[in-house]
């Protein structure tokens, strides 16, 4: 070899150090907790962080709203930057690392590629989502609302539930296909200010009493604004849930085959399911009600399931492509641990949903769950989830759940 081969080799070899050595970490997230705040048009969406973990390998950033910890894994560094993947919903957090503070942008994937997502700046250190006052509170949010979002006869009407004490205010909006999850914020004299954001979007609701029954305001996201209205209602209460999706006239049951995530075809009408009472779950990994059902679900078959119960899960994803939905649903089962099936069953939209479903009138909403008795008889049909956030009404569901299953097993 000659001495040009050998220059050409070691310059080959420092270039490869040169090119390593950028790429590696020049700063790490500070451990412990962080607040936040997203940067819109008119409004800051502040949301809080914890971070554990003191090396590149092992960072997790835990989202926090109220008593909800969303962890993030998987998180990465590059020079003097992060990069944490908000894995379920095809997002990602990436921003520059300061010496107490980060700077970057909330970015959808799929969607926010033209507009560079929604910019964000972050502090570390323990503070309050929003500034503190000693203003004190004039009026309380604490009970049920009789909620519009949006104005007129295109209101959509829904349901607040919220718990406050003192300035401190927790709760959670309900409409017909969900909720808007866990809202956490403080009241301030007559004004009210709550947030959130899970991974999915943020979220801020601001309000003004204008009597201790009624008040007015703004729900905002990165994409509008909204006006809502509130009247006090101890007996607030969404539409039957039960009334929405139903069996065209003519049908008793309904019959699918989709592929499971190692590919292989799997039919309700298997032996596995004959003789069982078996729940349905429409479900989409992007979709956060369908989380939080999901979560209630797997730790309840692993409780049940031995009582003659099988779950299945029918998952309809971003893209109609088995390896996409493959991965996505996949980190779903993982982060649930669910233990039932899992079958990915099309794209995501209720139209494409409703198509796969035949027999039944419409899906309106992701989640849908339906429940099948022993004969394989479609008994009934729940739209939307409402979970943990919404307080009573959560233990109000699960008490009527219960009550179904014991119903349908208790049935020759």
């Amino acid at each position: 070899m000659n001495k040009y081969s050998w220059t050409k080799i070691f310059l080959s070899l420092a270039i490869v150090a040169l090119i390593s050595s950028c790429q590696q970490p020049t700063k790490l997230l500070m451990e412990g907790p962080w607040r936040g705040v997203f940067i819109l048009a008119e409004n800051e969406v502040p949301f809080l962080f914890e971070v554990t973990g003191q090396s590149a390998e092992n960072t997790t950033v835990f989202l926090v709203n109220g008593t909800d910890k969303f962890p993030l894994t998987s998180v990465s560094y590059r020079n003097d930057s992060v990069f944490i993947p908000i894995d379920l919903y095809d997002a990602v957090l990436k921003a520059k690392i300061g010496e107490d503070e980060l700077s970057g942008r909330f970015v959808k994937l799929a969607i926010d590629k033209s507009d560079g997502g929604v910019p964000f700046t972050a502090k570390y250190g323990k503070a309050p989502r929003f500034a503190e006052s000693s203003e004190k509170p004039e009026a309380f949010l604490n009970g049920t609302w009789d909620i519009n979002l949006g104005s007129g006869e295109s209101a959509d009407k829904t349901v607040g539930n919220f718990d406050q004490k003192g300035s401190f205010l927790t709760g959670s909006i309900l409409t017909t296909t969900g909720d808007y999850r866990f809202l956490e914020g403080d009241v301030q004299g007559k004004k009210f200010q709550l947030s959130a954001f899970g991974g999915s979007s943020p979220y801020l609701l601001m309000g003004e009493f204008n009597s201790d029954s009624t008040f007015t305001g703004e729900f905002i996201t990165p994409r509008k604004a909204t006006e809502i209205s509130g009247v006090r209602n101890s007996k607030a209460a969404l539409p039957d849930a039960y009334t929405v999706t139903y069996l065209k006239e003519g049908y008793s049951t309904i019959d699918f085959t989709f592929p499971n995530l190692e590919g292989e075809q799997v039919a309700l009408s298997d032996p596995k399911y004959n003789g069982k009472v078996v729940v349905v779950t429409i479900l989409g990994s992007w979709c956060p009600n369908c989380l939080d059902e999901n979560a209630f679900l797997a730790g309840w078959y692993k409780e049940n399931k031995s009582r003659g119960i099988e779950i299945i899960g029918l998952g309809f994803e971003r893209k109609n492509d088995f390896e996409s939905a493959k991965k996505s649903l996949t980190s779903l089962k993982k982060r649930l641990d669910i233990q039932y099936e899992i079958l990915f069953a099309g794209q995501s939209g209720t139209a494409n949903a409703s198509k796969a479903l035949p027999a039944l009138n419409g899906i309106a909403s992701f989640p849908t769950t339906i429940f099948i008795d022993k004969k394989g008889n479609v008994r009934k049909v729940h739209s939307g989830f409402n979970g943990p956030a919404t307080g009573k009404f959560y233990d109000e569901f699960k008490v009527e759940f219960n009550a179904l299953i014991d119903q349908l097993l208790a049935e020759n």
